[in-house]
């Protein structure tokens, strides 16, 4: 998932072998109940490098399409961390670290932001890699670097070029997969962790989600509320903005922060020098931004033109430090001095982590295909939202996706459920979390207020949450009613990690 991918000059994201011919698109069905209660137990084996000796894994064989659990299957590799006290074990502890795209298999073993002993003394703790993702039949669609780029910025003369480049990508995922592709969805990620339990002998499931995972959490909730034990979800997204609308939130929320920033950069002259209003904050900004238009700035061994500033730097605005340090570094470079590169600078996911982060999100739910909509809504949007609305509003491959299998989950239900989140997160913003609270009556939103990051628990943003998690993990018991806490001090040499360790990695100004 992502360590701190901030910059990068060109944006990305991060073979189906067995498979049977195409399926064909289908209508919605019914969740089993009874999903994967035919698994067999699984055949443990000692876990690949770098995991530790004591880890074991196992794969799983999973129907393709749950209506034709006698046709094709892929693979759903699993680990576990066996309780550490067979006295006090509850049960299993599922983790997802986001993106859609990252990587669960190594979580239950993460040293950056280990689970509290508390929990893994209770939980046989395990880790998944979803279907599409990693060892579980992962999907690569055989695209180019240039290629694996989840947003590009509208301009009138570029607008027909990145037409053609996202319609091919859309084109060679179909032809490498047919129909099967739209199995790699999240509700089918959901019945296979259904699966998962049956085949470990489980009645319920206890899961900690982060991200794309607090989605994942919540469809798994309401396919099976009875199957469904204590559950966290760490910062969080709204299901009913799932996906194209969610996007929207980094043109909007991206906005807000960039004014917050403004104000506070003001108030901090005397350190930043870059305005001593907010007014003046951002005309600094936007001269560096028309300055790399006409020059692209070299930061490190990349060169940046505006385009590619305001994506890169867009996350960074939700942390007040941070960004007025990245923009001093800009204004330094685009004077001619020599800067170190940004943190992450020219790092890309991979072939399978695009097309896995494609798959799901063009294939949860559809998206709108009138391409000449989305010309005209960048335009209007980037004027509106001249930080990041030209991304956000543009042209993606969802909008040469064929149509989804199923209908997006709309989730409504009583499942008891943890949601946190930072006030200031720049991936899953604080109106996403707030939606998902709604749509779960039952469940509790613990907000640490003015906290920034990506990813609460566990990752020294506010032990008032991080409490409050552990509790509910080990004891069972929900706040009374939402809990707004305090963010800890920062830390001895400035702030806290943008993203939380176990959160998957991830293109930069990209989802999870």
């Amino acid at each position: 998932m992502q360590k701190r991918r901030v910059l990068a000059p060109a944006l990305a994201v991060g073979a189906l072998a067995g498979l049977a011919p195409a399926l064909g698109a289908a209508p919605a069905i019914a969740a089993p109940a009874n999903a994967g209660t035919r698994q067999t137990a699984p055949d443990w084996k000692r876990c690949d490098p770098p995991l530790p000796d004591s880890a074991r894994c196992a794969t799983l064989k999973l129907p393709l399409d749950y209506r034709k659990p006698g046709g094709p299957t892929v693979d759903v590799e699993i680990s576990r961390r066996t309780a550490g006290d067979p006295d006090l074990r509850r049960g299993i502890l599922l983790l997802n670290p986001g993106g859609p795209s990252g990587s669960g298999l190594g979580m239950p073993w993460d040293t950056e932001a280990p689970l509290p002993k508390a929990v893994t003394d209770r939980y046989d703790v395990i880790g998944f890699d979803p279907r599409g993702v990693g060892a579980s039949t992962p999907l690569t669609c055989e695209l180019p670097p240039e290629q694996r780029q989840p947003w590009l910025p509208y301009k009138p003369e570029t607008f027909q070029r990145t037409v053609t480049e996202f319609r091919g990508v859309a084109e060679k995922c179909r032809a490498k997969y047919g129909d099967d592709i739209l199995h790699f969805n999240t509700r089918n990620t959901a019945r296979d962790m259904d699966a998962i339990r049956a085949a470990l002998g489980e009645r319920k499931t206890s899961f900690l989600g982060y991200s794309y995972g607090t989605y994942l959490g919540a469809v798994y909730a309401e396919m099976f509320p009875h199957r469904t034990d204590r559950m966290v979800l760490d910062s969080a997204v709204d299901p009913d903005l799932a996906w194209q609308k969610d996007t929207h939130l980094y043109a909007t929320e991206g906005q807000r922060a960039f004014s917050r920033w403004t104000k506070w950069a003001a108030k901090n002259a005397d350190r930043y020098g870059l305005g001593t209003t907010p007014a003046e904050v951002s005309r600094t900004f936007w001269k560096l931004v028309r300055q790399a238009d006409r020059k692209p700035v070299l930061i490190g061994e990349h060169r940046y033109d505006g385009a590619q500033l305001r994506s890169a730097l867009r996350p960074a605005f939700y942390s007040l430090k941070e960004a007025s340090e990245l923009v001093v570094s800009v204004r330094k470079a685009a004077a001619g001095e020599t800067v170190p590169g940004f943190p992450g600078a020219g790092m890309a996911m991979d072939d399978n982590g695009h097309s896995s982060f494609t798959a799901i999100t063009c294939g949860d739910a559809p998206w709108t295909r009138n391409v000449q909509g989305y010309r005209a809504a960048a335009e209007r949007n980037a004027a509106r939202y001249p930080l990041y609305g030209d991304h956000a509003f543009n042209v993606t491959p969802c909008t040469f996706w064929d149509k989804p299998v199923e209908k997006p989950t709309r989730v409504r239900n009583g499942v008891g459920a943890l949601i946190l989140q930072n006030e200031w997160d720049s991936q899953t913003p604080l109106i996403g979390a707030q939606g998902l609270r709604s749509h779960m009556k039952n469940a509790r939103l613990v907000t640490v207020d003015e906290g920034e990051g990506h990813g609460v628990y566990q990752a020294k943003r506010s032990a008032c949450a991080d409490d409050l998690t552990t509790a509910y993990l080990v004891g069972g018991t929900l706040p009374a009613k939402d809990v707004t806490c305090a963010k800890d001090p920062a830390p001895a040499g400035g702030s806290a990690e943008p993203v939380h360790p176990a959160i998957a990695e991830a293109a930069p100004g990209t989802l999870r």
